[in-house]
């Protein structure tokens, strides 16, 4: 584990203050129905939930934006929504976040991913999906691809974040590699199962417990098994960083010549897990982007989702409670 100073962490924080970074995925519209249980429906055994209050809130992608946004930095958001009500609602979401919105085109033969939870007594109840995995048009991911050209020079990092809803696809991923390693630009990648292999020579891949169990084949129970794991990845994808979240066991983190390391989660309370991964990728890629090196960077993820599960909802880092944690954990005085 790394030790931080208040000299140190001020100085990493202040080091991410406009620091430019690309963010490529799949952008969703979160919604949440708030309300409570009194009563069993008599038209069927499931509970009757009487709503009080209706939020929206960036997710996806996008809650991955806002974390970056909320970490000092610039990010440059690249993917579609659908010409409806609900896209509406993302862009002006993402103007209230004061970031750019130039690179979020409109499709029109899909709607808006909206993600609908309905939530009791701060329980999740159910959740609701409206959206197409069909692959973008070809001439759709050149709109993106030109965008992020016209960019790259201005950029810090790219970070991609695959939902599998079709955005993030063969060739387009090829090239968006190449155009990284062409530039220089770092790269990190929080992946899905349909892609997983072909984030070859990225600077981080962070996938989690339940991906690289599905992906691999084996279960992720002893510390061998996870050891084996992160070398697998690593050999295979010939990246520079393989970062593994594990949940309550924390991440595990493997590099190119370098020691395993394993870092124990730092949560003191457990509420809500949703958009714990959007918080560690986001933190991850502002620390890197602003110089610190891998475990430094992982170290910071790792403070930051044992802040963000202990809210109710995908909600972003909020900077100040990430100084309270690091500051409680490591005891300044």
């Amino acid at each position: 584990m790394i030790t931080f100073t208040p000299e140190k962490l001020h100085a990493r924080l202040a080091a991410m203050q406009g620091k430019r970074i690309a963010v490529l995925g799949d952008f969703m519209l979160d919604r949440y129905l708030w309300g409570s249980v009194t009563r069993i429906s008599p038209e069927a055994p499931v509970p009757v939930v009487e709503i009080d209050t209706e939020t929206e809130q960036l997710g996806g992608a996008a809650n991955v934006a806002n974390n970056i946004a909320a970490l000092g930095a610039l990010p440059l958001p690249i993917g579609v929504i659908g010409k409806d009500g609900s896209g509406e609602r993302l862009l002006e979401l993402v103007e209230n976040a004061g970031f750019p919105s130039d690179g979020i085109f409109v499709d029109r033969s899909r709607p808006t991913t909206i993600k609908t939870r309905v939530i009791a007594h701060d329980q999740h109840v159910v959740r609701t999906d409206r959206e197409s995995r069909r692959d973008l048009a070809p001439e759709v991911q050149e709109q993106l691809l030109r965008h992020l050209e016209e960019i790259v020079p201005q950029l810090e990092a790219i970070l991609i974040e695959d939902y599998n809803k079709g955005v993030i696809s063969q060739p387009f991923l090829s090239r968006v590699i190449e155009l990284a390693q062409r530039r220089g630009c770092l790269t990190t990648v929080d992946p899905k199962f349909n892609h997983f292999f072909e984030y070859r020579h990225v600077t981080a891949f962070k996938p989690n417990r339940k991906e690289t169990e599905e992906v691999l084949g084996m279960k992720l129970a002893a510390t061998e098994d996870i050891n084996r794991a992160g070398e697998i990845l690593l050999q295979r994808l010939q990246c520079e960083n393989v970062l593994i979240t594990l949940g309550e066991r924390g991440m595990a983190l493997f590099r190119q010549g370098g020691e395993s390391k394993m870092i124990p989660t730092q949560t003191r309370r457990v509420h809500d897990v949703s958009g714990a991964g959007d918080t560690v990728i986001a933190t991850l890629t502002a620390a890197l982007a602003s110089g610190a090196d891998m475990l430094e960077a992982a170290t910071l993820a790792n403070y930051a989702a044992g802040v963000v599960v202990g809210e109710v909802g995908a909600v972003p880092i909020d900077k100040q409670k990430l100084i309270e944690a690091i500051a409680h954990h490591q005891a300044w005085e």
